[in-house]
């Protein structure tokens, strides 16, 4: 990674839609204020237009960062459903259990929880993402969401945001109704060269980057050349610009640098017009196919005009070489080693009388990594481990706690991100709340105990002990080193 060669705290050319990184251009600023300024107003509906990789997904997640607090939020991406598997996730999201609703139920208890909510004086804001995937069956579910009013107020505010398809959708005669009710239509437009440069420096920055400029002008035209101002492709020119700078071992990002990591964003396909061809004998003799698969470092190029004349299609078949690699026998050798291990601990620990690596007081590592022997080492490993702790979730009123290990150097935002896909302000806050020594969560002790939050349900606890007695009479060594060697010879 370049990360430390350029001195960055973190990858500032991501694809995941991290609102920290939102760069406020006139196009992201006005849509952002219509749509909040919308909400605020209890317009009902509003829209977002964009074309693909334009940033419409991290500005719906700055708008729900801005209503924190405010408003009770739903934010769904599953737009391939049916009206009741879209009320389902309506309402999963807001931790309630689904199973055995019918629609009408369903809609009872949203508009009960709708009303707790004009109560407790917050608002209610639905945003739905890829919006242009709904079905018009599903749109017509969404306009009558609509009807959760009072005299007075809306008690549901509806973002719809989604590619130009949602619009030309909207446009259908069988969908005026809900197009009549839209308050609110905003549109995303590509990056300016000059907002490009901007753009580009400002997440150097936010990754944490000071000093020289490291992309040249030059440079900086080429990208805006190539990316046509669209924010994902000009993520995707500038981490392959920064690889190839990195392994040159240039600071600067220079033009031919740029040229060279285009070669690994661009995939050119150039052939007949026709997706399918009915008699390979019959398709056009001129045919140039350019292909470059990066992560294989495999290049295939075929070019069918040579000197300016036609030639006839050829067809490559691929055969893998039969040789001696001892790369691949080093890794299953340490394979087999590993296996052979773990099936003498199962056999040893399975026979009567032996309960379990507890008895072990030989030596034992601790979370530090420092190693200690006799019965002092199991001292310092029920010190700095609980003996309350355990991967199974445990079930509280509210939902489940998952307790996990911190590795050293993780932050809770990594944690977060790896066992529960998300990390926002909200959830922050639930997990301070479960762990009142956490103080900096940027700074994480290795071997730190952390309890996150899980909705009711999301994992199930135990094991099918019935297979355990099973494995332990069947799967000897000898018989688990058989099946492995079998399944290294059968490839």
């Amino acid at each position: 990674m370049f990360l430390d060669f350029y001195g960055l705290l973190e990858q500032p050319f991501g694809v995941t839609p991290d609102p920290t990184y939102l760069y406020p251009t006139p196009s992201h600023r006005e849509a952002l204020t219509s749509l909040s300024s919308g909400i605020k107003a209890d317009r009902g509906f509003m829209v977002l237009v964009a074309e693909p990789g334009m940033g419409k997904t991290t500005l719906l997640y700055q708008l729900l960062h801005e209503l924190r607090g405010s408003a009770r939020t739903v934010f769904l991406f599953q737009t391939q459903c049916d009206s009741r598997e879209f009320f389902r996730y309506v309402l999963d999201e807001l931790g309630i259990d689904t199973q055995g609703m019918g629609l009408v139920a369903m809609h009872t208890k949203l508009n009960a929880m709708l009303f707790d909510e004009m109560l407790a004086g917050k608002r209610f804001v639905l945003i739905v993402d890829e919006a242009q995937n709904l079905s018009e069956s599903v749109l017509e579910t969404v306009r009558l969401l609509s009807n959760f009013e009072t005299q007075h107020a809306k008690l549901l505010q509806i973002v719809l945001a989604g590619q130009p398809g949602l619009a030309a959708r909207l446009e259908k005669p069988e969908l005026s109704q809900l197009r009549q009710r839209i308050a609110v239509i905003s549109h995303l437009e590509p990056l300016t060269d000059a907002e490009m440069a901007c753009y580009v420096e400002h997440r150097l920055k936010v990754a944490g980057y000071w000093g020289e400029p490291v992309f040249a002008s030059k440079a900086l035209e080429l990208i805006a050349k190539h990316s046509k101002g669209v924010p994902r492709t000009i993520n995707n020119i500038c981490y392959n610009s920064l690889s190839v700078a990195h392994a040159h071992g240039h600071k600067m990002v220079t033009v031919e640098i740029v040229e060279e990591g285009l070669n690994y964003s661009e995939f050119a396909f150039v052939g007949p017009q026709s997706d399918t061809i009915a008699d390979p004998e019959s398709a056009p003799a001129t045919v140039a196919v350019s292909q470059r698969l990066v992560g294989h470092d495999l290049i295939a190029a075929a070019d069918d005009l040579v000197g300016g004349s036609p030639r006839q299609s050829t067809y490559l078949t691929y055969e893998p070489l039969k040789k001696f690699n001892r790369a691949r026998w080093i890794f299953c050798a340490t394979a087999v080693a590993s296996v052979l291990s773990i099936a003498i601990l199962t056999w040893r620990y399975s026979r009567p009388g032996i309960t379990g690596p507890a008895q072990v007081t030989e030596s034992a590592t601790s979370l530090d990594g420092s190693k200690s022997h006799g019965p002092v080492a199991a001292v310092n490993a029920s010190e700095s481990m609980p003996t309350t702790y355990t991967a199974d979730p445990q079930d509280t009123d509210s939902g489940q706690v998952l307790t996990v290990i911190a590795k050293p150097q993780q932050t809770l935002k990594e944690i977060s991100l790896i066992y529960l896909g998300h990390f926002d302000q909200n959830l922050l806050e639930e997990i301070r709340s479960l762990n009142p020594g956490l103080t900096d969560p940027d700074h994480i002790q290795g071997g730190q105990l952390i309890q996150l939050p899980l909705r009711p349900h999301t994992l199930t606890k135990g094991v099918d002990t019935s297979q355990m007695g099973r494995m332990a009479k069947n799967d000897t060594p000898r018989g688990l080193l058989t099946k492995f060697v079998a399944l290294l010879q059968g490839k």
